[in-house]
């Protein structure tokens, strides 16, 4: 039956040609490569589509056995995140082939009806996709229309499944000047007639995360023509300039997929899932503990931090009254580092308990950091305004002068000049202080500047001092497993950092600092990571320049970075097995303290490693985005 209730004398044949077989139910689409029905297979009683070939195009011998040559190769594929063929025919004159039926929708159906993906989601997939062309091409397929109405989205699962692998260029779906294609997905090499490989998949899977991220086409034009004219000629927009919410690295893998040079593109579909892996395990959901910290309980700004003010204010007034002005304002200091560092411990303790350490909180804030700015970027773009960066200069020459004028101020009061420095004194206060709220309301827009200032601090001193007095006061209680993932060297570290705790104090007593080396292991491995992570980027940054010899520079100082960091992380591995071995008794601490030795070497080499390589990215003419905020 036809949604519209008309007779289709091409519905009618078919089904006629089809009877016994399959029971057509109605039409689920229409397009250049004809003509897909919803049916159900007699025998097993199970839904499928059947996608028919224009039978003017079926008329064509040349065509035809060209369609029915690639519809088979595809029908060898078995993957999850392709749709299945089960059959090929050429029956009375019609030749169609029969695929599952997915209930779900297509990609563009899900853009055009609910707007952009979310980049979690589209990560996700944009890596499914990425995966069953791995797999088609590792079988020697191309695929050669990868676009939006192409990848369907299993309502049930969220499964991504990838359908037509070679068949609409076998069907001869031309797009202009008998070009085949879509021409909003089709590679460079494909608009002029070149050869077609595993690369021009790779741009069209480009093309289609930028629609699915940005609800546009990366070129777009009046007529066929004129988007196939732009897709040879055109750069494509950086997906990072159009303001969405979409990670660094998941933008510079859609940007390096819309290369125009084949050869600039990723390797391979296999690496695009490989880096898609990456991206998507370093946003893992934080552990509850750890988020609700760094949210609510890791600040002073809640009622209590009012009520508590006002005590101390009230308490220093008390006392300047009774014991005169410096013993007012020493209460107010005093009281206020005293109650800000025992709620620091508090929260400490109660995170400890938790089964978590001080190592977690660098990782939990700039995670923290990374997801506020990218929901801050969907209503600001990123980056100062040209009134902020007025500002900022503003509000320090302006602080500037009002700390001159309250250190000077006394002499000055005696002088002629008295009434023009309490002016000077007022005005630059005020100046100051209407500047700083303006400069931080302004920040705030697109930077998460709360959460950047409890990061700081947490990681300083102030936060260092606080988790280790929260231990001590633990005791010997045990805290709890924390269900989350570290990083490796965090977790070796707070491993072999519990162990030490646990030893006999002369034992600890002779194996010196030894918490302070683990902190420096981990610290060192951290920034080893993080440069990592960084020269990564660039290299994937600059596809154009990859026969350069900044390029090879960039690839061997990632190589020395990742070695080094499994030598680092070898330290921190070779002391907590020392000290197993010591609580088991099969190990001296004379034997682990040479083995600290070694360990100290490894952190002098990193930290020499380090300055070296922040000497050569001073020279390095790659261009670096910029950096998160460091905690």
């Amino acid at each position: 039956m036809l949604p519209s209730g008309a007779p289709d004398p091409l519905f009618l044949s078919f089904q006629l040609a089809l009877a016994g077989r399959y029971s057509i139910d109605r039409e689920l689409g229409r397009g250049g490569m004809g003509v897909v029905y919803l049916a159900r297979e007699v025998h097993l009683d199970r839904l499928v589509a059947i996608k028919l070939l224009p039978p003017e195009r079926a008329a064509q011998p040349t065509l035809r056995e060209r369609f029915l040559r690639e519809a088979r190769l595809a029908a060898k594929l078995s993957h999850p995140n392709i749709i299945p063929i089960h059959a090929v025919e050429d029956t009375g004159g019609f030749v169609f082939y029969v695929m599952s039926y997915v209930d779900g929708e297509t990609l563009a159906e899900r853009v055009r009806t609910r707007g952009p993906l979310p980049s979690s989601e589209g990560a996700r997939v944009l890596r499914e996709a990425a995966w069953a062309l791995a797999y088609a091409h590792g079988q020697g397929l191309v695929h050669r229309d990868v676009k939006p109405d192409n990848i369907l989205l299993e309502s049930a699962t969220g499964r991504v499944l990838v359908a037509d692998f070679g068949i609409a260029a076998a069907a001869g779906d031309a797009a202009a000047d008998g070009v085949s294609g879509t021409p909003e997905f089709m590679s460079p090499e494909q608009v002029l007639g070149g050869q077609i490989d595993a690369r021009s998949d790779l741009y069209g899977l480009g093309a289609t995360a930028f629609y699915a991220f940005t609800g546009r086409f990366p070129f777009e034009g009046a007529s066929a023509t004129e988007v196939l004219a732009k897709q040879v000629t055109e750069p494509p927009p950086p997906l990072a300039s159009l303001g969405m919410p979409v990670p660094r690295k998941l933008a510079a893998i859609v940007d390096r997929c819309l290369a125009k040079p084949p050869e600039h593109r990723p390797q391979s579909a296999q690496a695009i899932v490989e880096q898609l892996g990456v991206a998507l395990e370093q946003r893992r959901e934080l552990p509850v503990a750890l988020r609700a910290f760094v949210r609510r309980y890791g600040r002073l700004d809640g009622g209590g931090t009012l009520l508590a003010g006002l005590g101390l204010l009230s308490g220093s007034v008390i006392a300047s009254a009774a014991f005169g002005g410096y013993a007012g304002l020493t209460t107010l200091v005093l009281g206020t580092t005293a109650a800000s560092f025992a709620y620091f411990v508090g929260a400490a303790r109660r995170l400890t308990m938790l089964g978590f350490g001080h190592p977690d909180l660098g990782p939990a804030f700039r995670q923290e950091m990374e997801q506020a700015r990218e929901e801050l970027s969907i209503e600001h773009l990123s980056g100062p305004s040209s009134l902020e960066r007025w500002l900022a200069p503003l509000a320090k020459v302006s602080a500037s002068v009002f700390t001159v004028g309250l250190v000077l101020g006394p002499g000055a009061f005696a002088t002629p000049w008295a009434a023009g420095a309490i002016a000077m004194i007022a005005l630059s206060g005020l100046s100051t202080l209407v500047s700083s709220i303006s400069l931080l309301a302004l920040r705030q827009q697109h930077r998460d500047v709360d959460t950047e200032f409890w990061g700081r601090v947490w990681m300083g001193s102030f936060g260092k001092g606080a988790f280790a007095l929260a231990r001590k006061l633990l005791g010997a209680r045990t805290p709890a497993a924390a269900m989350t993932h570290r990083a490796t060297e965090l977790s070796l570290g707070m491993a072999a950092e519990q162990l030490y705790e646990s030893l006999p104090k002369e034992s600890r007593q002779a194996l010196g600092d030894l918490p302070a080396l683990l902190r420096r292991l981990q610290d060192d491995a951290q920034l080893l990571r993080r440069r990592y992570d960084e020269l990564q980027e660039l290299l994937a940054e600059s596809g154009d320049a990859a026969s350069s010899p900044q390029y090879a520079d960039l690839r061997a100082a990632r190589d020395e970075i990742h070695a080094r960091l499994g030598e680092a992380v070898g330290a921190l591995e070779t002391i907590r097995l020392n000290l197993l071995r010591l609580h088991a008794g099969s190990a001296t601490v004379a034997g682990l303290t040479t083995h600290l030795g070694l360990a100290a070497e490894v952190t002098a080499e990193v930290e020499r490693l380090i300055a070296a390589h922040a000497e050569m990215e001073d020279v390095t003419k790659f261009p670096r985005q910029a950096a998160a905020t460091p905690v």
